[in-house]
């Protein structure tokens, strides 16, 4: 055998190795041989939000009443941490639990009693003596996602003089520990490994923002690794994927894992552009000069000089165009960094850029540290600027700066890159799970950000803003692990259930939340709804589910074989009582309609609850009923609970309606003196 790279003993039972085509043949002729999966690549997935969140930070230290993650280990699978930022300051910090196993890869007094461990499981790093790599984030995503789920409080944070404030994670009070499993890309075997030891470790929760192909789960480390982890009562938080807005472009969909959505903030760092005929459009860019021009210049369409994709304006895209002393209208482009953009308009002379989005990306903007005088606006906006340039000879405009804008709306919203369900690989658990900010996010960050460019170290703290699910996920880790310092017997599914059931539906205006177009987005959007910390931590009633729950889950959809590779033990699925996914007992409901259902055929959903709250209480049954193509009920439509953790099981029951939309959502509510315990139904025609 050549090359073994990880040996998995926690959650897997197997390794990583790198094998001749011949060597796996004769290694599959083996006693007890299972499977073997090949390695793939996976990426990463790249404050306000306390506040927005109505996580209370005063004088720089959060209000602790709700503990906040106190004894909580919170393991980070990502490119690395830079520990010497003071997001990672431990003071006040209690030493962490006994039962924590974990070590410190830097050298010196790096880790402390906030980031109590860290270590390098990328194999290509592997020291052939035996020395420990540290694990240093080179990239940045590591240290701004430890940070987000649970930096120390720091005064004074702030990007480029922006969104100056507190920064603070979603737990302060919880411990960190690094496994650094990216270089570049993130191999799927590392990334198995650093689960593998963030569960030996003793970690409790767990944030991935990381992402790779749509694969059946007993092909797929991610999920995998997870099982095996929520088995252990270890909680998962995971992206939903930056591949919005195609419907079914989710990743991470395992129905163990909560997968996360990403929504925007009522934050603004505003840039505005006024025409020359006096219409004006804000927009958004770190890069505020201090002196905003009282002067206009010439406004030209990059899209206009005949080159292919000129409008984009890629590099060498505007040679031979004159652009000297005008501002540029180019499009935004995913693949294209704005700072490439800005320097193309600069090579060419230009002293202003404006970035409109792409048909696809409607409304959203984000806040990137330009090199130049910009302003990103909506496709709208763009499109009238566009327009007003095709209207008059002499088009003109001027760019103003307002810096940090508090309150916009709608928020939140759903941002146009969160991916969307439905799911491909378990179509009847309704996924994304949930959504958390994910839009514009200051959190720690190693290297200076904006002009001087480039990954120097400096000696002053310095944050950044960035956008992906990468960064909605450590808000929902933070969240899971103060729920779990508040109740430390609770489950992952318990965990994910308070979060889900207790989600808000509507924005801060109380609208239904929109989506990138503001059209109201679809629970293949949204999920359950936006996080709401303090309803989660008090959800009245949980849906619980059991490690058995899943295996009799995974045996609907696979072999026994397939099951046995996620399991890592032998599972013989005729002993198996088999849960339909539509019977899981999962917070959100799903029910696939089939093509020759008829009046005498209802369709029935059980689930079970337990209260997890007052006692003794009482739930009553409410129902938004779905337009056209169903119509619900729930029996018993009433839940009285004499004890705490006592559970109640009722049936929905779904008959055919009239007629309607493929896909058709309504929600099933229990409703008592103190909690409203909420779960989305989605309907889909075959």
């Amino acid at each position: 055998m050549v090359g073994s790279l990880h040996a998995y003993h926690h959650v897997a039972s197997g390794f990583a190795a790198r094998l001749t085509q011949q060597e796996l043949e004769a290694m599959s002729d083996m006693p007890g041989f299972l499977s073997a999966i090949p390695d793939q690549t996976y990426t990463v997935l790249t404050t306000h939000t306390p506040e927005f969140l109505g996580m209370n930070v005063a004088q720089g230290r959060r209000n602790y009443t709700s503990k906040f993650g106190a004894g909580v280990i919170i393991g980070v699978i990502d490119t690395g941490i830079f520990p010497d930022h003071p997001s990672f300051n431990d003071d006040g910090m209690p030493p962490p639990p006994a039962k924590w196993k974990g070590r410190c890869d830097f050298n010196g007094t790096s880790c402390n009693n906030k980031l109590i461990g860290a270590r390098t499981l990328v194999a290509a790093l592997s020291s052939q003596n035996g020395t420990r790599v540290p694990p240093v984030d080179d990239f940045g995503h590591g240290t701004h996602t430890a940070s987000t789920a649970a930096g120390a409080a720091v005064l004074g944070a702030n990007v480029l003089g922006q969104a100056v404030g507190v920064a603070a994670g979603m737990a302060p009070l919880a411990h960190i520990a690094m496994y650094k499993v990216c270089r570049g890309g993130c191999n799927g075997s590392d990334i198995l490994a650093g689960i593998d030891a963030a569960v030996g470790d003793g970690c409790d929760v767990i944030s991935m923002s990381l992402g790779g192909p749509s694969m059946p789960f007993h092909q797929d480390p991610l999920a995998i690794g997870t099982f095996g982890a929520m088995e252990k009562g270890v909680f998962v938080s995971v992206a939903a994927g930056n591949s919005g807005p195609v419907d079914s472009s989710l990743l991470n969909d395992a129905p163990w894992m909560l997968t996360v959505a990403a929504g925007t903030m009522d934050r603004s760092i505003r840039s505005t552009v006024q025409l020359g005929n006096g219409a004006y459009f804000h927009g958004e860019t770190l890069y505020q000069p201090g002196d905003s021009p009282s002067v206009s210049y010439p406004l030209v369409y990059a899209g206009v000089s005949g080159k292919p994709l000129a409008e984009l304006c890629g590099n060498g895209s505007l040679e031979g165009f004159d652009v000297k002393g005008k501002i540029v209208l180019c499009e935004f482009q995913r693949n294209i960094s704005v700072i490439t953009q800005g320097e193309e308009v600069l090579s060419g002379g230009g002293v202003g850029m404006i970035l409109m989005n792409q048909f696809a990306i409607g409304y959203n903007t984000l806040a990137q540290a330009h090199v130049l005088p910009a302003s990103s606006v909506d496709y709208y906006a763009g499109d009238a600027i566009r327009s007003y340039i095709n209207s008059t000879a002499n088009p003109v405009a001027r760019i103003s700066f307002e810096g940090t804008v508090l309150g916009t709306t709608p928020a939140p919203s759903i941002v146009f890159f969160s991916s969307r369900g439905p799911s491909l690989q378990a179509p009847g658990v309704l996924k994304p799970d949930i959504t958390g900010p994910g839009v514009n996010v200051l959190a720690a960050w190693p290297f200076q950000v904006g002009v001087p460019s480039g990954p120097i170290l400096v000696p002053k703290p310095s944050f950044n803003i960035i956008s992906g699910t990468s960064m909605s996920t450590p808000h929902l880790a933070g969240i899971a692990a103060a729920i779990k310092s508040k109740h430390p017997d609770w489950s992952p599914a318990a965990i994910k259930s308070a979060m889900m059931t207790t989600a808000d539906i509507t924005d801060r205006s109380g609208h239904p939340m929109l989506d990138e177009q503001y059209a109201t987005a679809s629970f293949f959007a949204t999920g359950a709804g936006h996080i709401n910390p303090a309803k989660a931590a008090e959800p009245g009633l949980v849906y619980d589910i059991s490690p058995d729950d899943y295996l009799g889950y995974l045996c609907s959809m696979y072999t026994s074989q397939e099951v046995s590779v996620i399991a890592r033990r032998p599972i013989n699925c005729s002993t198996v009582t088999v849960i339909d996914d539509g019977l899981l007992n999962y917070p959100s409901i799903t029910v696939k309609i089939p093509e020759t259902w008829n009046s005498t055929t209802p369709i029935v959903v059980q689930r079970k609850v337990k209260n997890v709250g007052e006692v003794p209480s009482v739930y009553y049954a409410a129902i938004d009923q779905p337009d056209g193509i169903a119509i619900v009920d729930v029996y018993p439509r009433v839940l009285e609970f004499t004890e705490a953790n006592q559970e109640k099981s009722f049936s929905v029951v779904v008959s055919p309606g009239d007629g309607g939309a493929r896909v058709v959502q309504g929600a099933l509510r229990w409703v008592s003196e103190m909690h409203t315990v909420r779960s989305p139904i989605s309907f889909m025609l075959p």
